[in-house]
């Protein structure tokens, strides 16, 4: 049985202000530095984590390499656990996107709708759980952690629990928040969803 730690990235100033998408150069703020601290104590009290793969924005890999310096388990880069590419929306003010049917359209039905000029949520969620399916692949009976971004882990759980695409938003997947998954030789095993770990005192 192979653990996956489904991990989002810490908070960055632009978190509920903009869609940042791929934008470049956003990293993480004080806020979500310490997130990613109390993450970290928490995974190495809790689990031996044997590896950490994270998407290559800023963001995550900030994240992750706060989780290797209190797991000691290297990081790897992987391409697969991306943001979703959000296109003409990329960046755009999350106020600008409320005037426009479009956005409306698709957060109504991800399964039908995608960002102008980038990906559907469908090809976020088979990039995804293709990334998990060759990772998990070379670290049989391993725990990993696997650092990127909301949607993206959203889409991968929905698959995993049998939910329709059009439900993303009923999943809560907040900044610096494990979701635990068990890969075995049957169905994947959801073990828990948003867990946070608070800082101690």
């Amino acid at each position: 049985m192979t653990r996956i730690l489904l991990i989002r990235h810490g908070s960055t100033d632009l978190l509920h202000d903009r869609l940042c998408g791929r934008a470049p150069s956003i990293s993480l703020n004080e806020r979500g530095r310490c997130e990613s601290r109390s993450l970290a104590d928490g995974l190495a009290l809790e689990y031996q984590v044997d590896a950490i793969y994270s998407s290559p924005l800023e963001r995550a890999l900030e994240t992750a390499d706060i989780l290797s310096s209190r797991c000691g388990a290297p990081v790897s880069k992987h391409e697969g656990l991306n943001e979703v590419d959000f296109g003409c929306w990329t960046g755009r003010l999350f106020s600008d996107l409320e005037s426009m049917p479009e956005w409306h359209a698709y957060n109504r039905m991800r399964s039908l709708y995608g960002p102008p000029g980038g990906e559907s949520l469908l090809i976020v969620q088979n990039r995804v759980w293709g990334a998990v399916h060759s990772i998990s692949a070379g670290h049989r009976d391993a725990t990993i952690a696997l650092v990127g971004h909301g949607d993206p882990i959203r889409a991968l759980l929905l698959l995993f629990l049998g939910m329709p695409l059009d439900h993303i938003l009923r999943i809560e997947i907040a900044p610096a928040s494990i979701s635990e998954v068990s890969l075995g030789s049957s169905c994947p095993i959801v073990q828990g969803v948003n867990r946070i770990f608070r800082q101690r005192n």
